[in-house]
């Protein structure tokens, strides 16, 4: 995380302890959003485990396994369920509640689709319907759900764009100041009239960013 040594290199710059207290009061915030980004990136992950397990499923069921046996090597091959693998491959392996354990396991981020199999596998013990027939519809569903999502996310690129952008401009005009011959860092980190500004600008900027985000969240989740 860059936070900190880019606030040493403005406090040394300009000759200011300010840039460190915000590099200080900045890192958590991004380690925070940070963390965020990539707990989503592994519930995205896990969701593609899922769609792999369906599919690895229906291969194993098709070339003549028993479900409990094709879904223990689907586990091992896709590696879908992380901790939740352990007490699925019981169930399977002993002739355990299959169903429930997968329901258990839905309920962690990333593998809400398991409670699809769970159902499909429940219906296919009690009712005699095929199992493999309906892991192949659900394998269907949470596909086209995968690209619905990947066309959102194209959608959202350029929104994303402006946030990008909305967040590097004031960096890009300290710059271009410096660059021009100008001393921007000593105007706005030692004199009242930049300090004003700087708190002014740095508070409409967080508004900003925090507005744009949340309009970009909002079409993720609708």
């Amino acid at each position: 995380m860059l936070c900190l040594p880019v606030a040493l290199v403005l406090a040394v710059l300009g000759e200011s302890v300010l840039p460190l207290i915000a590099g200080v009061v900045a890192a958590p915030v991004v380690r925070r959003w940070l963390g965020r980004r990539e707990s989503r990136k592994e519930r995205e992950r896990r969701a593609d485990a899922v769609v792999d397990l369906c599919g690895a499923v229906v291969g194993e069921l098709r070339a003549g396994h028993e479900p409990g046996q094709a879904l223990l090597v689907a586990v091992h091959a896709t590696g879908a369920l992380g901790a939740a693998g352990p007490g699925v491959s019981a169930a399977a392996r002993f002739g355990g509640d299959v169903p429930r354990a997968l329901g258990q396991a839905s309920g962690e981020p990333g593998l809400e689709g398991l409670a699809g199999v769970a159902a499909c596998w429940r219906v296919a013990v009690d009712g005699g319907a095929g199992l493999a027939a309906g892991l192949d519809r659900l394998e269907g569903a949470l596909r086209a759900e995968r690209r619905q999502r990947e066309e959102l996310r194209a959608q959202l690129a350029g929104p994303w764009s402006t946030v990008v952008v909305l967040a590097l401009l004031p960096v890009l005009g300290v710059g271009l100041g410096s660059a021009l011959g100008a001393d921007p860092l000593a105007v706005l980190l030692h004199s009242p009239v930049g300090l004003g500004c700087l708190v002014v600008g740095t508070s409409l900027e967080a508004a900003g960013l925090v507005w744009a985000t949340r309009v970009v969240r909002k079409g993720e989740t609708a």
